[in-house]
């Protein structure tokens, strides 16, 4: 009685093997065989490095802003004061925040005064944007309490003294202990109209946010401070509200509403930079299909290899259908040949992939050196580093792609293998 081998059995993985084992006067089957191991592991690190790169910018750039930003923002709707001037400044500051803070998933609430003015030291100018805050918010905030950098005391930053982005005080050339003239449009207010504000502040502290648009444009002084200097006594421009989960900060929207009480809007981080997320998602999905072009181009190194070894073994396989192997047989031979070989590939790119990942960052200072620093523009780019991200979902994503584009592109030549006439492959032998 007969007996049928089952499918992918140990004599298919030998002659499998065997076959890509061919020395160079057997045809230089193996050189195809290494060139296409190269190409899909080139391919595989490839699209690991950019999966994480792209990864590690969405990261540090999500993490700079709601670092240093509020999670969310409450306005008050513009309304007619005394005079029947429209205003938006919060007068019931205080009682809104301690509702809003009452709120499930809330974990801060700060009042803000804020305006744009004009920073002078020594002939050097600048615009800038500053922050009214209380010295307790301000030390809770984790891009400014704990930033990159840092120059003087966070705790120091009261009455007139300030703080400054690192940007800010590099284009002013301002140290700590410096004073630096705050010059204001909307200053007092006499019978002869308004006379712009000047006055000199201390600067106490200097921090690098991570965040080049915070770096290069914000002030923090108390809120206090802010309040006389601006006009505000009494009353806020806005309150920032900081969340315990950020990504889920919609579903927190209408609890908050209502304790912010009617006439106010709240804005997000989600609409302020809703533009540039969603750019990045459109982003990142084209280099993803860009990516697995490049790796099917690489997985179809395999299709010519198969096609010159079937050339090649054309008499082997004669022989192997001669003394009973099947089609099938044979078939699946062929197919260990090119799976085995978008395997190894596969896993050699795996291997280059995350060790570039992993040692990504000295590979990019050392690129940026070399370049003289121009590979990494922070004002461009709004961060000051490029981390890699290495995540076990995008490596599966990788390893997935290359091995099912391998695997697929091996069937074809496989079956024209399997469906060579024994008798034509030994007719001239």
């Amino acid at each position: 009685m007969s007996h049928t081998p089952r499918p992918f059995s140990r004599h298919e993985w030998l002659i499998a093997w065997r076959f890509l084992r061919a020395r160079r006067a057997e045809g230089g089957v193996s050189v195809m065989t290494v060139i296409s191991l190269v190409g899909i592991a080139l391919a595989v690190a490839a699209l690991i490095i950019t999966l994480a790169v792209r990864s590690g910018f969405r990261a540090e750039f999500v993490d700079a802003i709601l670092g240093a930003n509020a999670h969310v923002t409450v306005y008050a709707a513009a309304r007619p004061d005394a005079r029947g001037q429209l205003v938006r400044t919060l007068p019931d500051y205080a009682a809104q925040a301690e509702r809003i803070a009452e709120v499930p998933g809330v974990e801060r609430v700060a009042p803000l005064v804020k305006g744009q003015v004009m920073a002078s030291l020594r002939g050097r100018n600048g615009g800038v944007e500053v922050h009214g805050i209380a010295p307790s918010d301000l030390a809770a905030i984790p891009r400014i309490a704990d930033p990159i950098l840092s120059e003087g005391d966070i705790s120091a930053v009261d009455g007139e003294r300030i703080a400054l982005g690192w940007e800010v005080a590099r284009n002013l050339g301002a140290g700590v202990g410096d004073k630096v003239k705050l010059i204001s449009p909307d200053g007092v207010r006499t019978a002869f109209g308004t006379s712009p504000r000047v006055k000199a502040y201390e600067v106490a502290y200097i921090f690098q946010s991570g965040r080049y648009p915070v770096d290069s444009t914000r002030i923090y002084m108390s809120f206090d401070e802010a309040q006389a200097y601006f006009n505000r006594a009494g009353v806020a421009d806005e309150l920032e509200v900081m969340v315990s989960n950020p990504e889920q900060v919609e579903d927190m929207l209408a609890p908050m509403f209502r304790a912010a009480g009617d006439g106010s809007i709240l804005w997000t981080w989600r609409d302020a930079q809703g533009a540039f997320l969603r750019a990045l998602d459109v982003e990142d999905t084209v280099m993803f299909v860009l990516m697995s072009v490049l790796v099917l181009i690489a997985a179809l190194n395999i299709v010519s290899g198969l096609v010159m070894l079937v050339k090649n073994k054309g008499r082997a396989i004669g022989i192997l259908r001669t003394i009973g192997l099947t089609e099938g047989a044979v078939m699946r031979v062929f197919f260990l040949c090119g799976a085995m070989t978008g395997l190894v590939g596969t896993l050699a790119g795996v291997i280059l992939g995350c060790l570039f990942a992993i040692y990504f960052d000295p590979i990019l200072a050392f690129v940026n050196g070399a370049s003289g620093g121009e590979v990494w523009d922070a004002s461009i780019r709004g961060i000051y580093r490029l981390p890699a991200d290495l995540r076990a979902e995008d490596v599966a994503k990788a390893v997935g792609l290359a091995l099912g584009l391998s695997f697929v592109v091996t069937l074809l030549p496989a079956r024209r293998a399997a469906r060579m006439n024994p008798v034509e492959a030994l007719r001239y032998e």
